[in-house]
């Protein structure tokens, strides 16, 4: 028998809201993911990871969102839009989701989606064309929101709105009064197409309304959530659009340089991720303040935030802006630990986890230490026999997470199908692998068993599943985030064998 839990010692599933199974084409805060979170607690987890909660833009990555604080308008659940009675079944039935029950097909839910949110606003009371005013006690809770969230709201509805005027084009590409905000063209804008932005405004009040409510359920399940916040915003954003003077642009708001990574033995020509930079000595001389209202976001959001990227709080590497490829960029300093500091003193201790992955240099690993936030460990990456890796579950401390993989990696099946022979003998030797039945859960043995204070596994991993349940291969596009879980994944079955691991490991 395992001995009492002493030591903290925890587990959780990562598994992205878009994948939780739905009859609307997508995973929502719908009655399938309150089931979710009950066989989570019945299987003795104790984390919920997601992935960035935003809304998506081109190529749907959750990490290129319109807004670091909105949330993404296809999580709202649609069956409780027919139960306030804003929506018929029949109304939901005449848009086309997709065929699939294993895949998004994003194309369709951008072209039905927005259609039935439209038509609960009118029918809610709430829009100007309504034929009716929407119930007091609606009206109420809306225009609080509204006001609680003005210091975002509005900015991010406008610009949302602006983008629809024209046709989709980046703000960079909008009149140049709109463009660079000029007062009067900002106040015509918000006389001309109040109702619309009143639409953006009501998609945010569903969105956070249902969101907190399953959060709240959870929470009351014992299960914390554990979310993620990218560091960089997109450049196409409202958050760069509304705060120019946060980023590195010039007079006319063009980025001077961007973000992305130097070339490596993954890519002979870096990564060009296109992100504005941070003007950090501007953040320093407010104390922070923007990223104070980020972070404080975040954790009204989520119970635990992971941290992206966070090696480039230390350093950053900047790519002059119109360059073709990230070859010829520098590596500038970051806030340091200055901005975790300040985060402290503002906001309290507050739990989280530093995305530490990749090449560290000394003054990264101190910057992490100092900060006190547990880093990543990934198995996946344990297992190059050519060298001893820090990856591995024998040199581990206990301040940290081990994932099996993450949202960027093959499922532990695929990884163990298509990794080289020497790589796959190394870990059969490894983890005493002698049946490649179940296979996965050789290494969720492992991960659960190590030092480490938190054990996360994918969902995919538990359910033993190949790579065509990968949820992102990096640098490419078309095929991403777009796994979704069976319906009848979730058996008492699975939900025992994950409780008797978790039992048997310490980790209820």
């Amino acid at each position: 028998m395992a001995k009492k839990n002493k030591n903290n010692r925890k587990c959780g599933v990562l598994l992205p809201v878009s994948s939780i199974p739905s009859d609307y084409g997508i995973g929502t805060f719908s009655k399938q993911a309150y089931e979710f979170v009950d066989f989570l607690a019945q299987a003795g987890q104790s984390f919920w990871q997601i992935l960035p909660l935003g809304p998506t833009s081109y190529g749907d990555s959750p990490y290129q969102s319109f807004s670091t604080f909105a949330g993404n308008p296809y999580f709202i659940d649609i069956d409780t839009l027919i139960g306030n009675g804003w929506l018929t079944g029949k109304d939901a039935d005449s848009c086309d989701f997709g065929s699939s029950q294993e895949y998004v097909d994003y194309d369709k839910m951008y072209r039905s989606r927005f259609i039935l949110l439209r038509k609960a606003y009118v029918n809610s009371g709430l829009s100007e064309k309504s034929g009716h005013k929407a119930e007091k006690e609606l009206q109420s809770d809306f225009e609080k929101f509204c006001m609680d969230s003005a210091q975002w709201l509005d900015d991010y509805a406008l610009y949302m709105t602006l983008k629809n005027v024209y046709d989709g084009q980046g703000w960079n590409e909008w009149p140049t009064d709109i463009r660079l905000r000029k007062e009067d063209a900002m106040q015509k804008a918000r006389r001309k197409y109040g109702d619309e932005i009143g639409f953006y405004r009501f998609q945010q009040y569903l969105f956070h309304s249902q969101w907190h409510a399953l959060k709240a359920y959870a929470n009351e399940k014992k299960i914390e959530i554990i979310g993620d916040i990218p560091i960089y915003v997109a450049f196409d954003s409202a958050d760069t659009w509304a705060n120019p003077e946060l980023f590195q642009l010039d007079s006319d708001n063009v980025p001077i340089a961007v973000a992305g990574c130097p070339p490596d033995a993954f890519s002979v020509t870096g990564q060009l991720w296109g992100n504005p930079l941070y003007r950090w000595d501007y953040h320093q001389k407010t104390g922070f303040a923007w990223w104070m209202k980020r972070i404080g976001h975040c954790f009204d959001l989520y119970d635990v935030v992971r941290i992206d990227h966070f090696r480039g709080f230390d350093e950053y590497y900047a790519i002059p802006y119109g360059e073709p490829t990230a070859e010829h960029g520098t590596w500038q300093k970051g806030p340091g630990y200055e901005l975790f500091r300040t985060m402290k003193e503002k906001l309290g201790e507050r739990r989280v986890i530093a995305e530490d992955l990749g090449f560290l240099t000394p003054s990264v690993i101190r910057l992490v230490r100092k900060t006190g936030y547990p880093g990543m460990k990934i198995l996946q990456f344990a297992f190059d026999s050519r060298e001893e890796s820090d990856y591995l579950p024998h040199n581990y401390g206990n301040n940290c997470v081990v994932y099996t993989g993450t949202h960027d990696n093959d499922t532990m099946l695929g990884w163990y199908r298509n990794t080289n022979r020497s790589d796959r003998n190394f870990a059969k030797r490894y983890l005493n692998i002698h049946s490649n039945k179940d296979v996965a859960w050789e290494f969720i043995r492992s991960a659960l068993a190590s030092v480490a204070d938190m054990a996360i596994i994918p969902m995919q991993d538990y359910l033993n599943l190949g790579s065509e349940a990968r949820i992102n291969t990096p640098s490419t596009l078309g095929n991403n985030w777009k796994w979704r879980m069976k319906k009848d994944a979730c058996t008492e079955d699975l939900a025992k064998r994950m409780y008797d691991f978790a039992k048997l490991y310490g980790r209820l």
